[in-house]
């Protein structure tokens, strides 16, 4: 049901839920029927929000240039303070000016104009940090709490955990994720049921066909072969060995979900092509993303597929943007990436604020780490995972708000630091879900997405 459509689905076999906070035990019986596509789980508690939409920028956006704002960087540009890899570097000033924006003040730079203008919509967190330096593991640590093993990803614990509110669409779609840095074990199922990994649209680059036009941005999603009649009955027949099959070995859990997947990739043929086809929108929502625009044009319908999903059922969205890893060239090159992004950025939060759907609706803006406050020439940036800047908005934060701090540099986060498994654990939170019971039994240990850490940061609830 997603490259391919036959992903096979296995079943739920652990969910714990120990008592706490008032709520009782719950236990779910192992059955293929729960792990079905369109399945609705309910919450461990109530949600602020319904769903997600992860905008990834793959590569390690420059804090110090763009949601951090420095003045020692300006005042001290070219001091050396000897840190990391190269023993003299230098600070280097931000590149594009800060100001404040909003009612609420936020400092952001002229990086993001159009986001800048949704200033009082955000929730700056400047303290995260990561374990790793590097892009692969910190990648897949993003996505999968680990840096060093294949785990079930973000997107697919939130389908795990809350299901989908369609039945015809998966609960997970990522669109154009990097072949590098992890590939799919970043948006996999590892060992949950894999009706939860992600169906992938296009490709890396975020360059993909329109639906309609000569390529699909699902493999297979239409049979050149068969006809829907066909299909359906060979379907059938397929389906009517497996239950005999599962009569005769015992193993209908098992076998009940590889049906489950077949009968889901055949509904998915008649309704994500619908779902993605952004010629449906009206001029106005078209030039409100920036579709129109050369530069802005390919990220510009990814955001729009990514409302299209969402308010239709899907539960999590992961929006990929590429080639932020700039340790030469960084004025021109994150400034080709943010004009790429930054107005399709900017009409997605518009779009959901005006649809009514900002507020249920949890959006997630950030990369793997950060970059270093020194250069390594006299335009570009090293990796910094110490202390970096992701943002937020609708879905229950605290909108127009900053949460901790990093050093008067922006190397080091030394306010209310948040490592990547305590916000995993605030995602899961806003969501309704406690991280630490939301839980699979694998290897002989109940498993789960903080891994054995991870704090809600209650500080930017609203």
């Amino acid at each position: 049901m997603h490259d391919a459509l036959a992903a096979v689905a296995f079943p739920r076999r652990h969910w714990l839920a120990t008592a706490a906070a008032g709520f009782g035990a719950v236990a779910f019986k192992a059955l293929a029927a729960e792990d079905a596509a369109g399945t609705t789980r309910p919450p461990h508690f109530p949600a602020r929000a319904k769903r997600v939409v992860f905008l990834c920028m793959d590569g390690g956006p420059s804090h110090v240039d763009s949601f951090d704002h420095k003045p020692a960087l300006v005042r001290r540009a070219g001091e050396a303070i000897g840190r990391g890899r190269v023993p003299t570097a230098k600070l280097l000033a931000p590149l594009w000016e800060f100001r404040r924006r909003g009612a609420s003040g936020l400092w952001i730079s002229d990086l993001f104009p159009e986001i800048a203008g949704h200033a009082d919509k955000l929730c700056l967190v400047n303290s995260m940090r990561t374990d790793v330096p590097n892009h692969p593991p910190a990648f897949l640590q993003m996505h999968t709490g680990v840096s060093t093993a294949v785990r079930p990803s973000l997107g697919a614990w939130v389908s795990y955990g809350l299901g989908s509110e369609n039945a015809n669409l998966p609960g997970f779609v990522t669109i154009s994720p990097p072949p590098a840095n992890g590939g799919p074990a970043n948006y996999g199922s590892a060992f949950l049921p894999a009706s939860h990994q992600a169906t992938k649209i296009g490709g890396a680059g975020g360059r993909f066909a329109r639906f309609g036009g000569d390529e699909e941005g699902v493999s297979n999603i239409a049979n050149p072969r068969l006809s829907r009649q066909e299909q359906r009955s060979q379907i059938d027949f397929i389906q009517s060995l497996n239950r005999r099959a599962a009569d005769v070995t015992g193993e209908a859990a098992a076998v009940e979900g590889l049906i489950a997947s077949h009968e889901m990739a055949f509904r998915m043929q008649d309704t994500l092509p619908d779902a993605l086809d952004v010629t449906a929108e009206s001029p106005a929502t078209a030039a409100l993303y920036g579709l129109g625009d050369e530069t802005s044009a390919d990220f510009a319908r990814q955001c729009l597929m990514a409302r299209r999903l969402l308010e239709r059922g899907v539960r999590f969205v992961e929006v990929c943007h590429g080639g932020w890893d700039q340790h030469r060239a960084l004025r021109a090159d994150h400034g080709r990436h943010a004009r790429a992004v930054d107005r399709p950025i900017a009409g997605l939060l518009a779009d959901l604020d005006a649809r009514g759907m900002l507020a249920d609706t949890l959006v997630v803006w950030g990369g793997e780490f950060g970059r270093t406050p020194y250069g390594q020439t006299e335009d570009g940036r090293d990796h910094n995972h110490q202390g970096f800047t992701t943002w937020f908005a609708g879905g229950g934060v605290k909108a127009g708000h900053v949460h901790g701090a990093t050093d008067e540099f922006g190397m080091e986060a030394v306010e209310s630091p948040v490592h990547v498994h305590d916000w995993h654990a605030t995602i899961l939170h806003l969501l309704g879900l406690d991280h630490t019971r939301l839980t699979f039994r694998h290897a002989g240990r109940d498993m789960r997405l903080t891994d054995t850490a991870g704090r809600v940061v209650e500080e930017i609830v609203a």
